[in-house]
């Protein structure tokens, strides 16, 4: 057998096993992959079938371990385990492979290990030393009443059909806890997990066949015997490149990630949409990184050229620094060289300043422009009218809808924007922003809504002179009138072919209309990633009135990848029974949403005040031993509050960083920030502090319950979403604390917690 041609590939459950294995023992394994494609012959691997198998074999990695591939054809091998070489031959009847009839995809299951780690009797574990002995004159108790399967009222044609495992069936029917549900799982092949938790956790069975079988199943017929066509599928989740392997042995989250989509996701990647579309999910459900393989995906199919014509714009700067890092680590710099990557601000204002090369005006945020409506009201004796609501009503009404006259603004919708407006007050408040718009000309300022605003102006005039140079171009029987495309200013072209937009909940009406006119209306033009749920901004847009039609073409993801079970319950208890308006002004909910992770229960920590807050926060640090500070995060209200907590941990000789609007302040240390600052990042242990009724929603909002009951909930369901997001960021753990009353978000989560409500 020659070794040039050879393909070695690395099965999904054999990586989740490497992952486990100490350092040493990675590095041998991609000596090992090396060597095997070079000459799986040589005699230094020990390449041999297993007896009773016609397709499985085990290769030598080091003296302690062994793998065992599939020989999928001549010089085709599927890495399907990594294994101590004593337990590699103890149990060869109970590994079973074969092809899923529903997926098409290989399914590797060890049934001696599912059956010792999941079905072990809790009786045959020896007594602990707190357990007590009873005594033999003792009254024996009433034997405990025996749990029925978790899984009786489904047969096992039921199953199947939904893709589970055939070999698993007995397992399952055997299943009587959450705990051992929750073992089985990590054993599982991927749509077996799914299916038992979707069914587990009350999804009707055809739901689960539609919303979790349905997408991954494969339209084709399935030979189960061909194993060669069932790797090049979907299902059969699967890594081949060196650096995709290593990346998987580094065990590094992305690296893992990058390389498997979940066959949901990928069809999503790849498929080809007439016009704009959008996938929406909850967090952790791998929004992001479908944006990220869909801007490859895109690039893959462009013509050869040196511009980039695909835009990858999100909210903020911190989250466009990620994902330059993260398409970088996807596609390397050839991909870099065809994608421009900016916050959506800086998008604007490059195009304003463009256009107008003398547009100078200092740029202030939303805190310094309320502060100056607050000193124009004092300034005119104005005492009748709030300065955060006038700021909200010129931004979302006036500029959010190009509003330019006094008749205009007598004629526009004020959707989301709370009571009724009369005609008078209308009139009012057209010559106070007429007022405050002159004075910051006046200070040489201007706001971000503004710079967005006039770069959707500029764009939209831009795309309505393609689109006259187009008409006057098929008018001429596709002749370009020089002329004309001259007097213009240029050969005009739409910016880009291709945009894909990540947390599309949070930005401006503007950002859409600017976005609209950079790209032709077109198949592909635009890509959104976003959820509803967490909109942390004030920015509540309908695309449709935009020009931007998603209906039809809306994609959900529900399976978390980041966020255990327990976690996912407690942070949408923090979400309460509020509704939620989705993108295409319809409902959305996170029905259906789900992890196939386990831990522990969040930690809830009441204090009576700040300053012991933050030493429990050190200490609970302190005890978490050699955890990397950069894998822990604390998520505050306020910076004075997060400048304090960095405090308080360097007394204890724990480093931190201060998240600002750039990123982290260093190399090194616990993040701290604002919880605005976690969006889009993750972190090992997420410690949440400050969540104290007050704080978390801030009091002025409380008091906007009876003199303004709209923008009270409206304020009440963003406060939500920020400790929503805030909860989510954690994959392992998570601590809640706060001092004096807790927050009202809470409320649920104390309620089934007895010990800590006391």
């Amino acid at each position: 057998m020659t070794g040039k041609n050879v393909t070695l590939r690395l099965l999904d459950k054999a990586d989740r096993e490497i992952l486990r294995l100490p350092r040493p023992v990675k590095g041998a394994i991609y000596d090992f992959q090396h060597k095997f494609k070079t000459n799986p012959d040589s005699a230094g691997l020990r390449l041999k079938q297993l007896q009773g198998h016609d397709k499985l074999y085990s290769a030598r990695i080091n003296d302690e371990y062994r793998a065992l591939l599939l020989r999928l054809a001549d010089d085709d091998w599927l890495i399907v385990s990594v294994k101590h070489r004593k337990d590699v031959y103890a149990h060869l009847d109970r590994l079973t492979y074969s092809v899923n009839r529903v997926t098409g995809g290989i399914e590797y299951v060890d049934l001696q290990v599912v059956q010792e780690e999941v079905l072990r009797a809790p009786s045959s574990r020896p007594a602990g030393p707190t357990e007590p002995v009873q005594p033999a004159e003792a009254v024996r108790p009433a034997p405990p009443v025996t749990p029925g399967p978790l899984f009786a009222k489904w047969s096992e044609q039921e199953l199947t059909d939904l893709g589970v495992a055939p070999s698993l069936i007995p397992v399952v029917a055997a299943l009587t806890s959450e705990d051992q549900l929750l073992g089985l799982v990590e054993y599982a092949p991927q749509l077996t997990g799914e299916v038992l938790l979707a069914l587990y956790d009350g999804k009707e069975y055809d739901d689960v066949l539609e919303q979790v079988t349905g997408p991954v199943a494969t339209p084709e017929p399935v030979d189960p015997e061909d194993f060669s066509a069932a790797v090049e599928r979907p299902a059969t989740i699967v890594t081949t490149t060196d650096d995709a392997l290593r990346d998987a042995l580094e065990g590094e989250d992305f690296g893992r990630w990058k390389v498997f989509l979940h066959p949901t996701q990928a069809k999503l990647v790849k498929r080809d949409y007439s016009g704009p579309a959008r996938v929406g999910g909850g967090p952790g459900t791998g929004k992001t990184i479908v944006a990220l393989h869909r801007v490859k995906h895109l690039a893959e199919w462009l013509p050869a050229g040196r511009n980039k014509p695909i835009l990858l714009t999100t909210y903020n700067k911190n989250l466009a620094v990620d994902l330059r890092s993260r398409l970088l680590a996807l596609g390397g710099e050839a991909l870099l060289s065809r994608v421009e990557i900016s916050h959506v601000d800086q998008l604007a204002l490059r195009t304003v300043r463009e256009a107008e090369p003398g547009n100078r005006k200092r740029i202030v945020d939303e805190a310094q422009a309320v502060r100056e409506w607050r000193s124009l009201l004092d300034e005119l004796g104005e005492d009748g009218w709030d300065a955060e609501f006038l700021h909200d009503e010129w931004t979302q009404v006036i500029l959010g809808q190009a509003v330019t006259s006094r008749t205009e603004y007598f004629r526009a919708r004020r959707a989301g924007r709370g009571g009724t407006v009369t005609r008078a007050e209308r009139a009012e408040i057209w010559q106070l922003v007429e007022r405050f718009v002159q004075r910051l000309d006046r200070l040489g300022v201007q706001t971000w809504d503004q710079v967005a605003e006039r770069a959707a102006q500029l764009e939209a005039e831009r795309a309505r002179r393609i689109q006259a140079i187009d008409r006057q171009r098929e008018e001429a029987g596709g002749l370009d009138n020089v002329h004309v495309a001259d007097g213009s200013g240029g050969w005009l072209r739409y910016r880009y072919r291709h945009i894909v937009v990540d947390e599309a909940q949070d930005l401006r009406p503007a950002h859409w209309k600017m976005l609209r006119a950079m790209t032709a209306p077109d198949r592909n033009d635009l890509f959104l990633v976003g959820d509803t749920h967490q909109r942390i901004y004030k920015n509540q847009v309908t695309l449709g009135s935009l020009g931007i039609n998603i209906r039809g073409r809306s994609s959900k993801l529900s399976l978390s990848y980041r966020t255990t079970r327990q976690i996912l319950r407690s942070a949408l208890n923090v979400l309460g029974d509020e509704t939620y308006v989705d993108l295409d002004g319809s409902n959305e909910t996170l029905a259906g949403y789900r992890s196939v992770l386990s831990g522990a229960i969040p930690d809830l920590h009441p204090n009576n005040e700040w300053q012991g807050e933050r030493e429990a926060i050190a200490a609970l640090i302190a005890s978490w031993g050699q955890v990397p500070y950069e894998q822990i995060a604390i998520a505050v209200p306020t910076n004075q509050m997060a400048s304090e907590a960095a405090y308080t941990l360097a007394q204890h000789g724990i480093r931190a960083l201060e998240i600002g609007p750039d990123g982290p302040r260093g190399d090194s240390g616990v993040h701290i920030g604002t919880m605005f600052r976690f969006k889009g990042l993750e972190y090992q242990h997420m410690i949440i502090a400050g969540v104290t009724d007050g704080l978390v929603p801030r009091a002025g909002v409380q008091q906007r319950r009876t003199t303004d009951p709209a923008r009270y909930r409206v304020e009440m369901q963003r406060a939500r979403s920020l400790l929503f997001v805030a909860a989510t960021r954690a994959r392992d753990s998570l601590d809640i604390f706060w001092h004096g009353e807790p927050s009202p978000f809470l409320e649920e989560l104390i309620k089934v917690r007895p010990s800590v409500a006391a």
